[in-house]
């Protein structure tokens, strides 16, 4: 195992060297992000990088090269920093131009503002959290992470203090000035006083009448999740990242003190005189959380994630290069074949289209109409039973990002899932269906009782017919709404035929009726390894992940085939009838490892939609979503 090297332990170095031999040439910026990706391409030496996601912040050395995994939560406006400064020292009466970038606060010395030799810069900052809803099975610590040993150097409070109670510093670096009164400008979200809560800990998420904007918490889309928060600063191609996107960020880590008596003392100004700065106290608030809490992560690069699967390489469904994988697809299919059938208590149907569910991903968009989603309802799950929960759990196993929603009169009145834009916090306030793509979003129908939908219970059964319908999620703004795209898997338990739209639905037909479920399915579970698991893993991402393509061969003949179809029965078989059939012949194809539709995976296709169909209880089209 070699060892960490300086570049590792100390990148600001490499920063401060590099910027020495530039000889104020402008190239020197665009050398340090090729030296540190150069240095991470070499014989795995990412897996040498400290996680954030994986390490306790107390572990990990300030101003080391840390990674942190992770999905735009927020985006906020740009801002201006020091790129290159001059120091005076008093005592020598001596100069020295110095380099701010990748840093938070200026050191060695009186910095002269009226240098000619002063570039002011400028850079983006994202609030990113952990990916949401990532199982526990799912971690990138292997057995080639880097071992961390505890910092001597950094001590931070392990409990969240109010802004009121920060501790007093006894020295205080110089600040660099900031035009806009932001170098520290971040995004945080919520807040939180409570000293006694962990520090990576989310709170719930009921809509409370409250806006939060007086406290501080991670504002994490989902209730319940844990992990870090990091402010990530951007420092080119920022236009290049979006909303929700997926990335693995490789950056300096900075938890300066100074931060914290620095954001403390722009709030101590605002209040004593409101029109000093641009910035409502609310804002500062969220913006400069304690660096303890909130770290501080200046990108060197970031690698985004087309999956989350720590199984499969990230840069493999990129490339395609999964032929090695294919002969192998059928193999493990046949198994988890049978491992679904038993969850499923015998119906291996069900199983048949809940692997098609697995597998299907949004992969292009005509107009308004997403390809490829397959949001699955499987009706006749028992209500009085843990049943759904245990199925859910199943899911969890085989998934990298899931989350159950029980729905609830309490959770679908109460439960903030569309996120929505604070304007005196000037930051996006998370909601539930703020998710990474690919994200499977488990529907609990079976929990929903009798009574009266409120308003924001209204508001949220329609963000879910909308997100399950057009893979859309309207953000709301106040004043208008913003459309964001999304790739969430959404699979609807209920007892009968959903309320919400789906794309199929299949009702159970149980063979096999145990005299305990619980215990039932807990074998179930349990009889399956790790190993054969993380091969249901690797499949479903490398299923999912897989190109496909119709000849015009078999184009024809399905043509003339819906052609005979509609002569035999015109009402059961419309133009949705064939997208549908065109749908589950695709991912029936891509279950098997076939990258192409044959005439074989065509004739199986309508096999599997005649035998749904003969099980589902033909209902008058009512809003045209019913499968």
């Amino acid at each position: 195992m070699p060892t960490v090297h300086d570049w590792i332990n100390n990148p600001l170095g490499v920063v401060d060297g590099l910027f020495a031999q530039s000889n104020s040439s402008p190239d020197w910026e665009k050398k340090v992000v090729e030296y540190f990706k150069e240095k991470l391409k070499l014989n795995d030496a990412h897996t040498w990088v400290p996680s954030l996601n994986d390490v306790p912040l107390h572990y990990l050395k300030p101003n080391s090269l840390v990674k942190f995994r992770c999905m735009v939560q927020d985006m906020f406006d740009p801002e201006f920093f020091l790129g290159v400064y001059e120091t005076n020292d008093p005592t020598s009466n001596s100069k020295q131009v110095k380099c701010g970038k990748y840093k938070d606060v200026t050191e060695g010395g009186q910095v002269d503002f009226n240098s000619r030799n002063t570039v002011t810069s400028e850079r983006q900052t994202f609030y990113c959290v952990p990916i949401p809803g990532e199982s526990q099975w799912n971690s990138y610590a292997g057995t080639n992470q880097a071992r961390v040993v505890p910092s001597t150097s950094y001590v931070p409070n392990r409990h969240k203090r109010s802004y009121e109670e920060d501790d007093e510093m006894d020295m205080q670096p110089q600040q660099m000035k900031d035009v806009s009164q932001g170098a520290q400008s971040s995004a945080e979200s919520h807040g939180n006083t409570e000293p006694k809560r962990q520090e990576t800990e989310a709170p719930s998420h009921d809509s409370s009448p409250s806006h939060c904007t007086s406290s501080l918490d991670l504002n994490f889309p989902l209730p319940g999740e844990k992990g870090p928060a990091c402010l990530v600063k951007v420092y080119e191609n920022w236009d290049s990242f979006k909303l929700n996107d997926m990335l693995e960020v490789f950056g300096i880590l900075s938890v300066d003190p100074a931060l914290s008596v620095i954001a403390d003392e722009r709030e101590a100004s605002s209040l004593l005189d409101p029109t000093e700065g641009m910035e409502t106290v609310e804002e500062q608030r969220v913006h400069s959380p304690p660096a303890s809490l909130v770290p501080r992560l200046h990108m060197l690069y970031a690698q985004p994630l087309a999956h989350n699967n720590p199984l499969l390489p990230s840069s493999a469904t990129e490339n395609n290069d999964l032929s090695s994988d294919l002969g192998e697809l059928a193999s493990v299919r046949a198994e988890l074949l049978t491992y679904l059938t038993h969850v499923l208590m015998g119906d291996s149907l069900a199983a048949e289209y809940l692997i098609l569910h697995l597998i299907s991903n949004v992969y292009s968009r005509r107009d308004v109409l997403p390809l490829g989603k397959f949001t699955l309802n499987l009706s006749g799950c028992p209500h009085s039973s843990p049943y759904t929960e245990h199925l859910y759990k199943v899911i969890q196993q085989l998934v990298p990002s899931s989350y159950r929603l029980c729905m609830s009169l309490h959770n679908m009145n109460n439960q903030r899932m569309v996120p929505r834009k604070d304007y005196t916090a000037n930051r996006l306030v998370s909601g539930t269906l703020q998710l990474a793509s690919n994200t499977s979003l488990f529907l609990d129908e079976t929990q929903l009782e009798q009574g009266q939908l409120d308003a924001t219970g209204v508001r949220n059964i329609t963000a879910l017919g909308n997100l399950i319908s057009w893979q859309k999620v309207d953000y709301d703004f106040n004043y208008h709404q913003m459309e964001f795209s999304c790739n969430i898997n959404v699979l609807i338990t209920s007892e009968g035929r959903s309320l919400l739209p789906s794309d199929s639905q299949v009702h159970l037909r149980p063979t096999l009726n145990p005299p305990n479920l619980e215990e039932y399915l807990s074998a179930v579970q349990v009889a399956q390894v790790p190993s054969q698991l993380n091969k249901y893993r690797i499949y479903l991402s490398v299923a999912r992940a897989l190109n496909y393509t119709i000849s015009d061969e078999i184009t024809k003949a399905v043509e003339e085939d819906f052609v005979e179809m509609r002569k035999d029965d015109p009402q059961n078989m419309s133009a949705e009838d064939l997208h549908r059939l065109l749908v589950v012949a695709r991912l029936l194809s891509l279950s098997h490892g076939q990258n192409t539709l044959s005439r074989d995976g065509w004739m199986k296709a309508k096999q599997l939609e005649a035998l749904r169909i003969s099980r589902t209880p033909q209902q008058k089209c009512v809003n045209g979503n019913e499968p």
